[in-house]
């Protein structure tokens, strides 16, 4: 057995101590076509609407932000304080700037993969808290300019309605998916553990006669 081990030792080294052959040569690769821009992936997720389908719903909150900017920008709630109004009328008014702003970016760089619920998620809900202080700010447009004012910025507010809704049935269809694709896993999870975990099988081996 000593012997066999040595030989087959001494033929690994003699193996080893050759000079290395030279590897052939590749033919060469034939010229590629040019590759055609990547298209919009259909969704992996049954029941929910495809990413072609809910791309352009998002960049219509983005392109609606990009309006309602302008119209916030005009508003001087420098003036209003100089009419009794409270201080925090200046910093609700930059709060909305700043939100809006970040619900525009935020919704151009999750259209580009809207399969992101925890993005999704964060978006809707900054969504709703800019809803929330534009209507603060409407009531302070309505005492210190004008009820004209205050219901035109509700009216350019309310134009992504539509989208918003559209958005919001999406998420609730993705946190779904997300939730059936967890119970598929986890119980795959305990169907390995299972199959790992079960007692081995051994057969034993008759008693050799003597």
């Amino acid at each position: 057995m000593h012997r066999v081990c040595a030989a087959a030792l001494l033929s690994v080294i003699m193996a080893a101590a050759q000079p290395p052959q030279a590897a052939p040569q590749p033919p060469e690769a034939a010229p590629q076509p040019p590759q055609a821009a990547p298209q919009p992936r259909a969704s992996t997720l049954p029941g929910l609407e495809a990413e072609w389908d809910i791309a352009p719903v998002l960049r219509e909150i983005g392109e609606h932000s990009d309006r309602l900017l302008p119209a916030l920008e005009r508003i001087d709630a420098r003036a209003w304080v100089e009419q009794d109004a409270s201080e925090t009328y200046a910093e609700l008014l930059q709060s909305c700037k700043d939100q809006t702003r970040i619900v525009g970016d935020t919704a151009r760089e999750l259209a580009r993969n809207p399969e992101r619920l925890a993005s999704s998620i964060d978006l809707f809900i900054r969504m709703q808290s800019l809803d929330v202080m534009l209507l603060s700010l409407e009531e302070g447009i309505r005492r210190y300019q004008t009820p004209a004012s205050a219901q035109a910025l509700a009216a350019l507010a309310a134009q992504d309605g539509p989208s918003r809704e559209r958005f919001q049935r999406y998420i609730v269809n993705l946190a779904s998916a997300r939730e059936q694709e967890l119970a598929v896993m986890d119980r795959e999870a305990q169907r390995c553990r299972a199959l790992v975990t079960a007692p081995s099988v051994t057969t034993s081996k008759p008693p050799k006669k003597k």
